[in-house]
């Protein structure tokens, strides 16, 4: 990678995932398969998801364990745990802390000053 003299480079790659709490998993799978102009990849009758050009899309039906009430985007990282203290370090207050979802990805959200919920992720 080229980069020029004095030039940042972001520890952070970018929003990779966005979960959606929905209360009617079947219409809400209808809704975004027509947006989307694909079917689901994983499919089930705790959770929808569709891989979509690099970034994966999920329908969590009444909001998940996590208990969303809005829909929370996951911002890729090389490390979580150093992610997660820098956020915090910032000013942001953790309110899922990390965890393991299964195939080595981990996951955990915070709330920035204005109580937005932010997602990171670590695929591992």
């Amino acid at each position: 990678m080229d980069r020029r003299p004095g030039e940042t480079v972001s520890t952070t790659k970018g929003i990779k995932t966005v979960l959606h709490p929905v209360t009617d998993l079947a219409a809400a799978k209808a809704l975004y398969t027509a947006l989307l102009g694909i079917d689901p990849q994983t499919e089930g009758p705790y959770y929808v998801g569709y891989d979509v050009e690099g970034q994966h899309v999920g329908l969590v039906p009444g909001g998940g364990p996590q208990g969303m009430t809005s829909p929370v985007a996951y911002w890729e990282v090389a490390d979580l745990d150093a992610k997660l203290a820098e956020v915090t370090a910032a000013g942001g207050t953790v309110t899922e802390p990390a965890r393991e979802v299964g195939g080595g990805r981990r996951v955990a959200t915070f709330t920035d000053p204005d109580g937005n919920v932010l997602g990171i992720l670590q695929d591992g």
